[in-house]
């Protein structure tokens, strides 16, 4: 019983001294617009948020969607590629990147979903592709199997959606599972987590650049994305699925083979999308969209045509 009672005193011991030298306040997004703001950037105010998002090229229009903890840029090679044959719109969801926490704290799918409406019907476009990697991928089925009259292509990239919590998640994903930890977590400063999830998410440890170690750190440190961040994780588990056996529009999913985040066992889930084309990238991670940027938008070009 002393042991016992050592440990949980020693615990408590490095929880506090851990806050005490890791607290950090939030990044006031000022300082972030010069830094990750170009000409293609604007700002669009949707349910009370400032909502960043960038518009490039011409032709029919294609959303891609980030996922958990990401912002637009994960989408920078992709979109280079792309907006010469379509017109890209590309946005940071509720809850990251520039855009920033929402006023009520909702970060269901519903509400995702319900977003992305409001965001295309502010742009007057009733009918688009869509594209989303991870927790954004999970926004675009889930968004086509809401509106499927408005989507005409879907394109999936290691979507989440299904979960196996034995085996998938990040350190920091299960970490944020719990409500108690989640609290503390939402105060410190991010850099071991990014880098941590960083080193989960690419398969090729020598592709994760300087530059996005710290875009990815200033976007998580912005005022209100860490508590958001923590939300979203305890939302999860309550999130609605659709069935997506009635999903008409052709698709297509791609996945790298050694995600760590969302196994390629959960690729099993989508199966029954009708008329789904399926890719798996041999030795890639979670985000094929950034570790093999140019492979995998070559797939996507050529689906989309």
């Amino acid at each position: 019983m002393k042991k016992i009672l050592k440990l949980i005193i020693a615990l408590l011991l490095i929880l506090v001294v851990s806050f005490l030298f890791l607290h950090r306040k939030g990044i006031p997004v000022s300082e972030l617009i010069p830094k990750y703001t170009n000409e293609y950037s604007k700002f669009v105010d949707i349910d009370g948020m400032n909502v960043h998002y960038r518009t490039e090229g011409s032709g029919s229009p294609v959303f891609l969607i980030h996922g958990t903890g990401s912002c637009l840029q994960t989408w920078d090679v992709w979109t280079d590629s792309l907006k010469k044959y379509h017109t890209i719109i590309r946005m940071d969801l509720p809850g990251f990147g520039l855009t920033g926490a929402r006023p009520d704290n909702n970060y269901s799918i519903d509400m995702y979903a319900k977003f992305i409406d409001d965001f295309a019907t502010t742009l007057n476009i009733d009918t688009f592709a869509i594209g989303g990697n991870s927790l954004g991928g999970q926004i675009a089925w889930y968004y086509a199997a809401t509106y499927p009259e408005k989507i005409s292509k879907l394109i999936l990239v290691d979507p989440a959606g299904f979960y196996d919590l034995k085996k998938g998640g990040s350190l920091v994903f299960n970490m944020a599972r719990k409500k108690w930890l989640a609290k503390w977590l939402g105060k410190l400063d991010t850099k071991f987590s990014v880098n941590n999830t960083l080193r989960e998410v690419y398969y090729d440890k020598s592709k994760i650049s300087d530059k996005f170690k710290n875009m990815y750190y200033d976007m998580s440190m912005r005022e209100g994305n860490r508590e958001a961040f923590m939300t979203r994780v305890q939302s999860i588990e309550k999130d609605q699925t659709k069935d997506l056996s009635k999903l008409n529009m052709p698709t297509l999913i791609l996945w790298g083979k050694e995600d760590l985040l969302i196994p390629i066992n959960m690729l099993d889930s989508f199966t029954v999308i009708p008329n789904a084309q399926k890719i798996v990238y041999e030795k890639v991670g979670h985000s094929p969209q950034e570790e093999i940027p140019t492979e995998s938008v070559i797939d996507a070009i050529r689906f989309l045509q």
